[in-house]
């Protein structure tokens, strides 16, 4: 299972990095209640993680890519169940936002029918995701940012490295051949780190629901990294599903 094996070692990677980062910069006396947030994010994250590379990695990106974008309606749902009303602007500009990502991931009519497995894999993908952000959201909110995704980091990588022992009772891990690649299993983890730093940040600012949606964007990055890298043809839903992405993004920065 290589994909889970990918997803032990950038977060244990992730975690090295910011045990060193807290450490150096003395984030330890930050600790306070609100890092149960974070404890909680670090054990849904790898499930989140797995199930999304394990969905990408049975069915098609143009299936799995879309249907991943529902994630964002949970912490959406979490900010207005605590009390925070987007107004009109802000509200056209999510709606836009989310088609957009949608599109940007390719969704296909007709092909191959897509197991139950696939579907199952993504909206859990989805939706664990999705309370990884309500929670990093909460978490940031005591203080302490830095240590905040340690603590989320650490918890990562202690999920992550028992979830091998459970899996190799049906199949074996794959831990070798995603050593192999070891810098690119690193970078997936400090840049999310970098990522969920960037989004509490985000939270502080604004609103936790208005700031889910551009971090809920990675249909769009998804779709321009296959451009770049794997030398995949763009839909033309896809170009279209990008402007509306960014057009969306736009209104909410107006809003």
């Amino acid at each position: 299972m290589f994909a889970l094996g990918v997803v032990v070692l950038s977060q244990t990677a992730a975690a090295l990095v910011l045990v060193l980062a807290v450490t150096a910069t003395g984030g330890w006396a930050d600790a306070g209640p609100a890092l149960r947030y974070a404890v909680a994010a670090g054990v849904i994250g790898p499930v989140a993680l797995f199930a999304f590379s394990t969905a990408l990695a049975l069915g098609p990106m143009g299936v799995v890519s879309p249907l991943a974008t529902v994630g964002v309606l949970v912490p959406i749902g979490v900010g207005l169940f605590l009390g925070e009303r987007p107004g009109a602007v802000q509200g056209l500009g999510i709606l836009v936002a989310i088609a957009g990502a949608a599109l940007a991931g390719g969704p296909q009519r007709g092909g191959p029918a897509v197991s139950r497995r696939v579907l199952a894999l993504t909206l859990s993908a989805a939706l664990t995701f999705g309370a990884v952000l309500a929670l990093i959201a909460h978490a940031g909110a005591g203080g302490g940012l830095l240590l905040t995704l340690c603590v989320q980091g650490l918890t990562n990588a202690v999920v992550g490295i028992g979830m091998p022992a459970a899996a190799a009772r049906r199949e074996p891990v794959e831990l070798r051949g995603a050593a192999r690649s070891l810098p690119s299993p690193t970078a997936v983890g400090v840049a999310d780190v970098d990522a969920n730093g960037l989004y509490a940040a985000a939270t502080h600012l604004g609103s936790v629901a208005v700031a889910a949606v551009p971090a809920s964007l990675h249909p769009v990055v998804t779709a321009l990294m296959a451009r770049g890298l794997l030398k995949e043809r763009l839909l033309r839903v896809q170009v279209v599903g990008a402007g509306l992405a960014v057009t969306g993004t736009l209104i909410l920065a107006a809003g």
